[in-house]
């Protein structure tokens, strides 16, 4: 999660470089920055503190439209939040409602048509199915997989539960204490020997025993 922070210069690194289509955002103006916000995007992992009890979902969710003059008018933010909503299976009708009304599986949805307004080439999952029901996470995580299809949006999806780290990625890194500990395919990764924190959490993946 502080690295995931560290990439959106959410957080500010005390040492290192992250490069972004070869240049290093630590190194970019706040104009500069701003702008590469336009590329990439987070969906945070609490969906109940990320968006704002007190504004409506048209609101929440066009907010980054607005602050980069995406739309014009009213009627152009309603059609532009309706298609967004949409894309993430909810219907364009909640659009005035507060978040309270909804489950945490709506507002994780509602969290991810935010990241997709301004059409991301990357976009970072922080943990963003930990806080949900386990049918709700996996309908959370087919919609992510069916927007990188479609959009060909890169995903960095960060987790604790292999068993959705197995199923979504290409790439598997492992992180122990701040240190890579392991780093490749999904198949090399997956494949004994482990390193002992890779062995770690794929013993605690519940196996059904019936």
């Amino acid at each position: 999660s502080t690295m995931g922070r560290l990439l959106l210069r959410l957080i500010e690194a005390t040492d290192g470089k992250v490069f972004f289509e070869g240049t290093d955002i630590n190194a970019l103006s706040p104009s500069e920055m701003r702008q590469m916000r336009r590329k990439a995007q987070m969906v945070f992992q609490d969906p109940y503190g990320s968006l704002s009890p007190r504004r409506s979902i048209v609101d929440i969710v066009a907010e980054p439209l607005e602050a980069f003059g995406m739309v014009r008018n009213q009627r152009d933010k309603r059609e532009r939040v309706a298609e967004l909503l949409t894309q993430v299976g909810l219907p364009a009708s909640i659009m005035d409602r507060n978040p309270r009304q909804f489950s945490g599986g709506q507002r994780q949805r509602i969290g991810i048509a935010r990241a997709l307004s301004l059409q991301p080439e990357f976009i970072i999952c922080d943990e963003s199915v930990s806080a949900l029901d386990v049918s709700v996470q996996a309908a959370v995580t087919d919609l992510l997989m069916e927007i990188q299809r479609k959009e060909k949006t890169t995903l960095l999806f960060i987790s604790h539960d292999l068993s959705i780290v197995r199923y979504l990625s290409d790439r598997v890194m492992v992180m122990y204490l701040g240190h890579v500990v392991e780093l490749g395919t999904t198949d090399q990764v997956f494949s004994p020997p482990y390193h002992p924190y890779t062995e770690a959490l794929l013993s605690a993946v519940p196996i059904a025993d019936t």
